[in-house]
């Protein structure tokens, strides 16, 4: 045990040694590439049921098994990269993202399709785990606030980039199933290139395996309480436009562009990342109202936009989705954040992360299950209703400890 903590305290001292400006814009560059080839097969989903011949329920369970991947790496990467060291992990998720698109760029039948989105969700989970970490430790002195938005902005922009370069690219080029796949190789190959340049803050190796498992310490428990409904509701709806958004602008709305249905997908992540680096400064309480208030506006501009089949409505419902989840998760992690002691806060955030993953799948695949019953415009606004809920618990709990407060809002 004593040799145990003498390791963790040469990570700490070490992770105090600066970065430079290089090193930080290198080490974003990576985790945003990696992060675009988790939803690269978005707005691909409808020629993916055409080539293949599935319905929506596949769709979303192609969806659901890369959100149970990137809770198993959570859970067993969290803590792996302490002992280990950042860049072997680095390296690795970027190995995976490309087995992950050559599996895609290779994809004969189903089955390589659902390896594919296992090994893209593993490195998604090694990055929100290691990469944060990783911008953190490479930033200059003083650029802990930018490298922090810079985080965020490359762990959700890189998902809406996803959408907007494989719909642009499919829709632009030929083989749709095949180039935007090959444009993320490239992409990943320069990540490698980059990857070389980040520096190591882990200096004290060790060969341990110990994972990081779910825990929500005590002094955490009713803040964690409070901020479940807003990364619930905020990551369901994310996982909704992912899974299931595709296959309804389709269907429902006629919509065929690739380029088009990746363009409102991007909507809702880029309105996330957007107002997660514009309005972090504003009080929590601000930012909780609006979040949940912004999100019941999604959900009523979804189902109006499926009742009356408007592609318009549909946008603002994304822009809105998105604003919200900006707000609201953001918000909650940092009321986490706040009560909880330096030593449990990589629990507690896994968990924070485990619950905001688990809420991506579970409810999708319910709408998918339901759209067969009813049909998918049905299944949706059901959908809407529950999300709508949901944001109403939100403004409910995490806005009574935010009022609590007041004193301390916007730090």
């Amino acid at each position: 045990m004593s040799e145990q903590r003498r390791a963790e305290a040469a990570v700490v001292s070490n992770s105090r040694r600066t970065g430079s400006g290089w090193t930080l814009a290198a080490s974003t560059y990576v985790f945003a590439v990696v992060m675009i080839g988790v939803t690269l097969p978005t707005p691909l989903y409808p020629r993916y049921q055409a080539e293949f011949g599935f319905g929506s329920t596949q769709t979303t369970l192609l969806f659901s098994v890369y959100a149970v991947a990137v809770i198993v790496s959570l859970i067993f990467f969290g803590r792996l990269s302490e002992a280990w060291g950042r860049k072997p992990l680095l390296s690795a998720g970027v190995l995976l993202s490309v087995v992950s698109a050559l599996l895609f760029m290779y994809g004969s039948h189903l089955g390589l399709l659902y390896t594919g989105r296992v090994m893209s969700g593993v490195a998604a989970g090694i990055f929100t785990a290691t990469g944060t970490v990783a911008v953190l430790e490479n930033a200059p002195e003083g650029r802990r606030r930018l490298a922090t938005s810079l985080a965020t902005a490359a762990n959700i922009g890189g998902l809406g980039l996803g959408n907007l370069m494989s719909g642009a690219v499919a829709a632009a080029l030929p083989r749709p199933l095949f180039t935007p796949f090959l444009i993320h190789v490239i992409l990943l190959g320069l990540a490698g290139a980059a990857l070389l340049g980040v520096r190591e803050s882990v200096t004290t190796r060790s060969h341990s395996l110990a994972m990081q498992l779910p825990a929500i310490p005590p002094e955490s428990r009713v803040v964690f309480i409070r901020a479940a409904p807003g990364a619930v509701s905020s990551f369901a709806i994310a996982g909704l436009y992912s899974a299931v958004a595709p296959s309804f602008m389709h269907q429902a709305l006629g919509i065929q562009s690739s380029a088009v249905i990746g363009a409102v997908v991007f909507a809702l992540f880029g309105a996330s990342a957007a107002c997660q680096l514009l309005f972090q400064s504003l009080a929590d309480r601000t930012l909780v109202l609006c979040g949940g208030i912004i999100q019941i506006a999604s959900m009523g501009s979804l189902a109006a936009a499926l009742l009356t089949d408007s592609t318009v409505l549909l946008v603002v419902s994304a822009l809105f989705g998105g604003a919200g989840q900006g707000f609201l998760f953001a918000t909650g992690m940092r009321a986490i954040t706040a009560v909880t002691e330096v030593r449990n806060r990589t629990a507690v955030t896994t968990s924070y992360f485990i619950l905001a993953y688990l809420a991506m799948s579970a409810p999708i695949i319910g709408v998918g299950v339901l759209a067969v019953l009813t049909g998918l415009v049905a299944s949706t606004v059901t959908f809407a209703v529950l999300a709508t809920v949901v944001s109403c618990l939100s403004l409910l709990g995490l806005g009574r400890w935010s009022s609590q407060r007041r004193g301390v809002d916007g730090q």
